[in-house]
């Protein structure tokens, strides 16, 4: 035990010496700086599109995918990247049976800054080293609300 105690001997060398020697933190206190112009404070600068969307607006989105959206490494990635990565909710359906299996859609929903992120990662379609994709559509669609996380059905 004799060991354990000298483990903390140059913390608390260092923590004697900073006061002695003078270094110590700045009062934890809040600074107001005065301006001595005229000008405001707040300046809300011009931007091309002032009616703009809000980044943080919750929005959702269908988006359809096809080609080999069967496969498990591209239905996980789709679930790390909606759910872990941009922490967005909602489900990605089974393959569609009717189409060979080559096509599935994906509902999203929370910001729309990380929806239209997802939807670019979508438009990528070089997901895995052999899985081709497509977006067939993309359509907004009011949020729901249902979801509590993304889920990715199997269907099989």
């Amino acid at each position: 035990t004799m060991h354990n105690h000298l483990a903390i001997l140059p913390l608390l060398i260092g923590f004697f010496l900073r006061g002695a020697l003078g270094f110590t933190s700045p009062p934890r206190t809040s600074t107001t700086y005065h301006h001595s112009n005229n000008f405001p404070t707040t300046t809300k600068f011009a931007t091309a599109d002032d009616n703009a969307p809000d980044p943080n607006d919750v929005i959702a989105r269908r988006v359809i995918v096809t080609g080999d959206v069967d496969g498990g490494y591209y239905r996980s990635c789709v679930k790390n990247e909606a759910s872990r990565f941009r922490k967005l909710i909602g489900t990605m359906s089974p393959p569609d049976d009717e189409d060979d299996g080559k096509r599935a859609e994906i509902y999203v929903e929370g910001k729309r800054k990380f929806i239209e992120g997802f939807v670019r990662w979508c438009e990528r379609g070089d997901v895995g080293l052999s899985q081709a994709i497509k977006v067939e559509s993309v359509t907004d669609v009011s949020p729901t609300g249902l979801f509590d996380d993304f889920y990715v059905q199997t269907g099989r």
